[in-house]
């Protein structure tokens, strides 16, 4: 009986157990592959407005704000890049509605609007009034403000405000006692310059532009709809966008919100107070 050399033995076993293991580490690779590799999603056209702390202009004439940190953050966990360019808000609902833009930021979801978008929820608020003290006393609450037909209100055209709000301007465009502007620097310079007794504005966007319009010390702010949670979304155009892109940017929000990442981004814009506030829970979780 022929022996085997001890050390070839060994060679053959070695030899048996490396190739054992790679057809193993082969037959996963597929697998492992689709684990790890992100669905690609390629370029994306988004528009921002301009508003408040979501969106604003530094000293130093670059851009900085909420939606800007948001979406610099789904890029970076993403697939996505966002191609961005500036727009007022009526032009973003023109054309999203026309489907020549893919996406925006902080829009709010209504049923016509779902007919050609579909939306992501990253944070809630809702709407205050601004108006001046020297408004009569009895004018200082919504019905009293409506029965005074000498006074007037100033909002951003296509902005909704929640449904109490939204009933309460229908009423007053009917009187035509409503400024409809076409960005909110205006409305404030409206009520800077005394057009207008009374604006809505978000907190977002509250102090910043008071201070910017020196209407600090001159003007009450009123919350009439205390019990108003206003969702904001991401906004994505159905014809535009596949839903693909759509779950793979959702599945990012997600994951802010569940990291910290997106509370994170509002303190640093608002404060710890306002930034617990304003933020989204997802009752899907």
């Amino acid at each position: 009986m022929m022996k085997i050399n001890p050390v070839k033995r060994s060679l053959n076993y070695l030899q048996s157990l490396i190739a054992a293991l790679l057809l193993s580490t082969l037959a996963q690779l597929p697998s492992y592959a689709s684990s790890v590799v992100s669905p690609p999603c390629g370029n994306i056209k988004l528009a921002y407005y301009e508003f408040g702390a979501l969106f604003y202009r530094t000293p130093d004439g670059a851009y900085a704000g909420i939606d800007k940190d948001v979406v610099d953050e789904l890029e970076r966990r993403s697939t996505c890049r966002f191609k961005t360019s500036i727009e007022s808000r009526v032009r973003i609902w023109s054309q999203l509605s026309n489907n020549t833009l893919d996406m925006s930021v902080s829009g709010i979801a209504t049923p016509e609007r779902e007919n050609f978008a579909q939306f992501i929820p990253y944070f809630t608020t809702r709407n205050y009034v601004l108006m001046h003290k020297d408004t009569p006393a009895a004018a200082q609450s919504m019905q009293g403000f409506l029965a005074n037909p000498a006074l007037l209100v100033a909002v951003v055209k296509s902005f909704r405000h929640g449904p109490v709000y939204d009933a309460w301007l229908d009423k007053l465009r009917a009187q035509k006692r409503l400024h409809e502007a076409a960005d909110f620097a205006t409305v404030m310079h409206l009520l800077a310059i005394n057009r207008v007794h009374a604006v809505l504005a978000l907190p977002t966007s509250l102090h910043p532009m008071l201070q910017q319009a020196q209407l600090v010390d001159s003007t009450l702010i009123l919350d009439w709809s205390p019990s108003d949670h206003i969702v904001h979304n991401l906004i994505l155009s159905k014809a535009r966008l596949s839903q693909t892109q759509f779950e793979i940017l959702e599945k990012a929000m997600h994951s802010m919100r569940e990291d910290g990442s997106l509370e994170k981004i509002f303190r640093r814009h608002l404060g710890d107070k306002l930034a617990k506030e304003i933020t989204y829970i997802d009752r899907k979780s």
